[in-house]
């Protein structure tokens, strides 16, 4: 079990130990610091001092903070990959038979809801329309019928209750004709029903219905459009291609903002995960640090674990909600492999006690042990180095167990450069 960010002391916020600000650097006492091509001269006596220019501190961002407490949790280490959110995707198919005769977005390209994506051209959906406007014409032409029927049965039954000027008979086989025109009428009205309702099946709306009732004018051409915000991460058809409903999917799109990092995280481990839980993705190696800054991390949240184990692997599925960029514009792509730490409750519920923490990239290895560099009292823009004992660095924070105390200063960013001139100073004294 490792140790990682949870909440600050001191009114101190989560994001504090990911991005610190930029201070002068404080002043105590000491003596000039060697020539590292910036300026000043060096002595025998301060080999772990390096100073720079005003000019090298601002080129390579070189910042220092006041340390501070922090609250630190347990947390688990799983590989993971990472996936699309499945609840932000669309298949786009094609409701009719046809060929298309404009693909109006490529693949990558970013869409609207609503907007055009493919114009197919259906002779089934000209056949559809054409049989529609003749149900429609049918629904009229057997209207007058009925007020006809009507107006003769009417005259016969007036005639016979009269003066018995006309059979009985005749009276009821004009009732039976009137009736019968109601039910054509009804027949045709619920034919046309049925060919519009065809056509809402073919993808046509309530209101290109009306507008095909109205003009009478076939349109056999069928626009499919977006059903969701996001991005074309899979093209299949191609302008000229026959398309219909047995084909899966046309397209598919899918919102790429907010992803899924899949972690398999071992059954023993699961007791101390919740949803809810923050957790850190790691894209790439995870091990070691280099020159310059550490891996950048993405920050998440736990939102579902899975209610099975693999009986294979002994692990569940906990899924992890993870924005797909961060500030700087690095971005997660489907299909990576990931490292994701996902804080994890400690026992019983106990908080730990606060300890002092700094973030990752302020630690550098120097002599084969680990060191941050502090700024000299008295001497601007000079910096020593100072050897620490530290823990694993875990969501961009690393615990520091002795060699930094609460409210003392450090170099927060830009160590890599300090390192770099510290090491030419000891390669110069050695000659």
């Amino acid at each position: 079990m490792t140790l990682t960010l949870l909440a600050g002391c001191k009114k101190h916020t989560e994001g504090d130990g990911h991005d610190h600000g930029s201070k002068p650097p404080a002043k105590a006492d000491g003596h000039a610091g060697h020539d590292h091509g910036s300026e000043g001269g060096g002595s025998e006596g301060h080999a772990d001092e390096v100073k720079l220019t005003a000019d090298a501190i601002a080129r390579y961002g070189v910042k220092d903070d006041a340390a501070q407490l922090w609250i630190l949790k347990p947390t688990v280490l799983t590989p993971a990959r990472v996936a699309f959110n499945t609840e932000a995707m669309a298949h786009v198919g094609s409701p009719l038979r046809g060929r298309a005769v404009e693909v109006k977005v490529r693949l990558g390209d970013t869409v609207k809801t609503g907007q055009e994506l493919v114009i197919i051209e259906s002779p089934e959906l000209g056949e559809a329309q054409a049989d529609y406007l003749q149900k429609k014409t049918a629904v009229l032409t057997a209207g007058p019928a009925v007020d006809l029927s009507k107006i003769a049965w009417e005259r016969a039954k007036g005639l016979y209750e009269q003066s018995q000027g006309i059979s009985l008979t005749e009276v009821q086989r004009r009732e039976a004709e009137h009736k019968a025109a109601i039910a054509s009428v009804k027949a045709a009205e619920a034919a046309a029903m049925a060919s519009e309702n065809r056509l809402h099946l073919l993808g046509m709306k309530q209101d290109q219905v009306a507008a095909l009732a109205t003009t009478s004018e076939i349109a056999p051409r069928h626009a499919i459009k977006a059903a969701i915000d996001g991005q074309v991460v899979q093209r299949e058809v191609t302008l000229g291609e026959l398309v219909g409903p047995d084909r899966e999917a046309l397209m598919i799109l899918a919102d790429t903002r907010l992803l899924w990092v899949l972690a398999d995280v071992p059954e023993a481990k699961l007791a101390g995960i919740a949803v809810g839980a923050k957790a850190w993705i790691t894209i790439g190696s995870t091990t070691g640090r280099g020159e310059s800054a550490a891996a950048p991390k993405f920050e998440g949240t736990v939102s579902f674990i899975a209610p099975l184990v693999d009986p294979t692997t002994r692990t569940a599925q906990v899924r992890i909600d993870v924005p797909a960029s961060l500030d700087h514009g690095l971005t997660l792509k489907p299909g990576m492999f990931a490292q994701a730490e996902v804080v994890a409750s400690m026992p019983g519920g106990a908080e730990p006690a606060p300890i002092v923490a700094v973030p990752d990239e302020a630690i550098q290895t120097v002599e084969g042990g680990p060191a941050v560099f502090v700024p000299v009292a008295n001497e601007p823009n000079t910096f020593a180095k100072r050897a620490v004992t530290i823990g694993k660095p875990i969501g961009g924070l690393v615990p520091i167990y002795s060699g930094l105390v609460e409210g003392e200063r450090f170099v927060i960013a830009g160590t890599f450069i300090l390192k770099a001139e510290l090491g030419k100073g000891s390669a110069a004294h050695e000659h």
